[in-house]
């Protein structure tokens, strides 16, 4: 039986650990932190998984929560210029619904799953010699364990690094109590731009304690709406997005009158610099060295103003489980480590780069996009899917001349 070592417990390595124990492989995962302290911990990410994701959760039975999850199946959006004017709006409908589950809830449970499962689940924190000495008692190391991963080992790639700072500052918070602008009808999630100041994005989820509301701020940084720099409490926090709302958004202020944070660790705060790294590490020198390979956040990293994080990592730990069980008994090598990882990037993380990119500068033709959904059913549609598809954006949205086409093509105003 194979040894494989999976360093890092979030959507990606858990997944990737899971999958590849099912598999019948030797599987040992380190994790920082058990899945009570995961639970009683702040939250994770606001992760929004579109349909292709759900379903690699659901073909490998890890889709634990989707009874329970409200089903998204469309998104309304507004472009709230100038503040406090809905100047522009009109509904994305999603092919197959999104869902989000409170990481907490699902990455501890997952944990749970896999020792169960009877793998080997370590809780400790590597650095550099610690990840050399786990890689040596294994056929195979892949990390998973956050950007840049032990002591930033895989480095950025310049050439596909579209940014050097943060073009967003970020403030999430879970709460209870969130109104609806139709009670009556299918849950949706609600999408606000805001010109020269960023972007709000309310989300229905499941938390530690039931259904709830997820809210993102993407602030541009230095913009009125960029004022959570102190990381508040949930309370703090709260009184703070009811005044951005009353002053930009008062239609969205009148839902929130009733909200409270779910928890203590309700909130999130920080601000993402969206990095692609090299996918291999050499640890040691000479006979003695050693290859990893990337995974997940830790080698691609994107601000998370189109959601594709967690359906990254999971789209990602899937083709490498494909990858290694068509490898056979032959040898995980650094250019097979590179193959790999460069296919994922071809086939799709290269995508999610572009697609984002886009959606964080948003030039002229994108714009006219928006203007045209609001007037056409089937543009707003397929911007929806483009999301739970970010491939598309090559045949659509890549260039201003695909953009005209396309527009053309269904007679939308160009």
């Amino acid at each position: 039986m194979r040894r494989i070592a999976v360093v890092g417990a979030g959507q990606a390595g858990l997944q990737l650990a899971l999958g590849l124990q099912a598999d019948g492989y030797e599987v040992t995962l380190v994790a920082e932190r058990t899945p009570e302290q995961v639970r009683g911990g702040r939250v994770l990410s606001t992760q929004a998984m579109f349909g292709p994701a759900l379903r690699i959760e659901a073909a490998a039975g890890l889709d634990l929560w989707a009874d329970r999850a409200p089903a998204v199946s469309s998104v309304e959006a507004v472009l709230a210029a100038p503040p406090a004017v809905r100047a522009l709006e009109f509904t994305m409908t999603l092919d197959e619904p999104a869902q989000s589950v409170d990481q907490r809830l699902k990455l501890a449970g997952w944990l749970e799953l896999l020792a169960e499962r009877g793998a080997r689940v370590e809780y400790r924190s590597l650095d550099r010699e610690g990840l050399y000495e786990l890689a040596r008692r294994h056929e195979l190391t892949v990390v998973a364990a956050g950007r840049g991963g032990p002591d930033g080992i895989f480095a950025r790639d310049p050439d596909r690094s579209p940014f050097d700072r943060p073009q967003r500052v970020l403030s999430c918070l879970y709460a209870h109590g969130v109104g609806s602008p139709d009670p009556a009808a299918a849950p949706r999630a609600r999408m606000h731009a805001l010109p020269g100041l960023g972007e709000l994005y309310l989300q229905p989820a499941l938390t530690l304690s039931g259904p709830c509301s997820i809210l993102l701020w993407e602030a541009l940084p230095g913009s009125p709406l960029d004022v959570f720099g102190d990381a508040p409490a949930p309370d703090v926090q709260l009184a703070r997005i009811r005044a951005l709302l009353g002053e930009y958004l008062p239609w969205e202020a009148e839902l929130w009158t009733q909200a409270e944070s779910t928890d203590a660790g309700a909130g999130l705060f920080g601000a993402v610099t969206p990095t692609v790294r090299r996918t291999v590490a050499e640890l040691g020198s000479g006979v003695d060295a050693v290859h990893v390979l990337g995974l997940g956040d830790t080698v691609v990293v994107n601000d998370p103003v189109t959601g594709q994080g967690a359906n990254s990592a999971a789209r990602a730990a899937e083709a490498y489980r494909q990858a290694v069980v068509e490898h056979g008994d032959a040898p995980y090598t650094a250019d097979w480590m590179c193959r790999t990882a460069e296919r994922f990037w071809q086939q799709h993380a290269r995508h999610t780069v572009e697609f984002t990119t886009a959606m964080l500068t948003m030039p002229d033709h994108l714009q006219g996009v928006f203007a045209a959904a609001a007037e056409h059913e089937e543009v707003a549609r397929r911007l929806a899917n483009t999301y739970a598809e970010p491939s598309d954006h090559a045949a659509w949205l890549a260039t201003p001349e695909l953009t005209a086409a396309y527009l053309a093509s269904v007679g939308a105003p160009r």
